[in-house]
């Protein structure tokens, strides 16, 4: 019987992927756990492995097609195997945007360029014995109506477990039988008529998934979270002084950032208030008992959130040595989804660029974000008189579905006392 290759889940808020490269080609044999395609998600270009072996058969979707989570790209046969002409995917239509030339794939759906990529799942059951999964795994996705191919196993050779489908459930993958696809709305489209621009004064560059991604993200956000802001200045006297004490001290063996104390007194203070370390769902506020730090890293294309988890309960060395680590491999395009989803409070750093204040957008399903501008001299006054310190401008952007104002205040207080008392935070 013919094995139906879906497109899997491969990051944790990805709905669509994008074929980057084929590395097997109709004809081949497959054998599980070989690379059968790069794909291209809204984090960064991951490899999709061979999990049911035999003959790669037919490439339903061709390289630089957009094709929803759950919905087949490709069909598998046993050598030897006769595949009915009239042979369908368990997917009645599949329609995808062309990036890549249209000669690609004779074999490919006929689609005007930059249609938008839509699928629905047909309305007969996937056979879930084509999907290598434990019966407790399959008992589970059939009592929360989850589809078994919209989800990448963990276990041996590709296999779902019942963690995977608990995993996928929270996450809100349905994609059961009858269900429409998870997919992109289709944007409004260009006003018609000619551009306001010559041809020749501009280079047109693709929208990469990263970034589609981040401009639905950001746009349902800015569109549906109710932001509100607050504002705090604090001194940082005391913590440049400390920071240069101890990297003195380290004598070469680490070298602190400001940024490591930003973390730390981002988690110290979400100790102080809890209350501010809250997340927003349509049936309950999430109240979460660690602070798990989204760090915002710019890389090409784009942007991703590294998250130091625990932050609470790591010394800011160890803190420094993570923040570094994972930017590195962030910038590198070696994250595991894993490593960039799951925080509970982010940050956006502009300090280093010589950004004085700025707000940034929630990112949801967080709270509250927090937004850096650079340490410079001001004038302020002590004591009745006017004085020259060394200043830093926080912007809390909060969800006020989740974090009320007194709340957010009462936060703002806590990071603003462990900014002005470093040595608080290696307490």
């Amino acid at each position: 019987m013919p094995i139906d290759v879906f497109m899997s889940q491969l990051s944790p808020t990805m709905t669509e992927g994008k074929i980057a490269r084929w590395l097997k080609k109709e004809g081949d044999t497959l054998e599980s756990g070989e690379v059968l395609a790069e794909i291209e998600t809204d984090k960064a270009t991951m490899e999709m492995e061979v999990v049911d072996e035999g003959i790669l058969h037919k490439i339903i979707a061709p390289e630089g097609s957009v094709v929803a989570v759950g919905v087949a790209i490709g069909v598998i046969a046993e050598e030897g195997e006769d595949v009915p002409a009239d042979y369908q995917p368990a997917v009645d239509s599949v329609s995808v945007t062309e990036s890549a030339p249209a000669e690609a794939s004779t074999s490919a759906p006929t689609v005007q360029a930059g249609s938008v990529a839509s699928a629905t799942v047909a309305e007969s059951v996937v056979d879930s014995k084509r999907i290598k999964a434990s019966p407790l795994a399959r008992r589970l996705a059939k009592q929360k109506g989850i589809n078994l191919a919209a989800i990448t196993g963990t276990g041996a050779k590709g296999r779902i477990t019942k963690v995977d489908v608990e995993k996928a459930a929270k996450r809100g993958i349905s994609l059961g039988a009858g269900t429409a696809a998870v997919v992109t709305p289709a944007p409004r489209p260009m006003p018609t008529g000619p551009l306001p621009y010559h041809e020749d004064e501009f280079e047109r560059i693709e929208n990469s998934m990263m970034r589609k991604a981040i401009a639905r993200r950001l746009s349902e956000s800015k569109q549906q979270v109710p932001h509100f802001y607050l504002t705090v200045d604090v001194e940082m006297d005391r913590l440049m002084d400390l920071r240069a004490q101890l990297n003195e001290a380290a004598d070469g063996a680490f070298k602190l950032s400001v940024n490591d104390f930003i973390i730390k007194a981002v988690a110290k203070a979400l100790v102080d208030v809890p209350t501010a370390n809250a997340s927003w769902t349509d049936a309950s506020i999430l109240m979460h008992k660690h602070a798990h730090v989204s760090v915002a890293v710019a890389i090409e294309g784009g942007l991703i959130t590294p998250v130091i988890r625990f932050a609470e309960q790591k010394g800011i060395v160890d803190i420094s040595n993570e923040v570094k680590e994972l930017a590195a491999r962030a910038r590198a395009g070696e994250l595991k989804p894993e490593e960039y989803s799951g925080g509970t409070f982010s940050i956006s750093n502009l300090g280093m660029y010589g950004v004085k204040q700025f707000s940034a957008i929630v990112n949801p399903p967080e709270g509250v974000i927090l937004a850096v501008g650079g340490t410079e001299e001001r004038p302020v006054v002590k004591h009745g008189e006017l004085a020259i310190a060394k200043v830093m401008t926080l912007t809390l952007s909060c969800d006020h579905r989740v974090v009320d104002g007194a709340v957010a205040a009462e936060y703002a207080a806590a990071l603003k006392k462990h900014f002005e008392t470093p040595a608080s935070m290696l307490i």
